[in-house]
């Protein structure tokens, strides 16, 4: 399962809040409240999340963001809120057409990035 979403922090400063939410037993986060429910044990960073695009923050990012957790949920591996994916033609012929599948961006410091734990 996959939980996408954006951060402006580095990414240890994001995973260290993810672990607390979890240890904390803090069901608010979607992340956290997924773990805590199917009795997940949370791995290292490294294992446990990945960067699918760096770009600035902005109507890019957040499309970028949308775009990754549709794609999860036609997969049917996301966990991000449901409601928020309905159906979307240029993503469906984005994910038909993928010319870019398993291209990652060099990764830089500090930059916004687009995660997937």
């Amino acid at each position: 399962m996959k939980y996408t979403g954006q951060t402006g922090r580095p990414f240890r400063v994001r995973f260290q809040e993810q672990i607390q939410d979890f240890k904390y037993n803090n069901s608010r986060p979607i992340f956290a409240q997924h773990l805590i429910d199917n009795k997940h044990a949370i791995g290292n960073m490294e294992d446990t999340m990945e960067i699918v695009h760096i770009t600035g923050k902005g109507k890019k990012l957040d499309a970028l963001e949308s775009f990754h957790i549709y794609k999860a949920a036609k997969a049917g591996n996301q966990i991000n809120d449901k409601l928020t994916v309905r159906g979307n033609e240029l993503f469906e012929t984005i994910i038909q057409q993928d010319p870019h599948e398993g291209y990652k961006a060099p990764q830089q410091q500090n930059t916004p990035k687009i995660a997937q734990s």
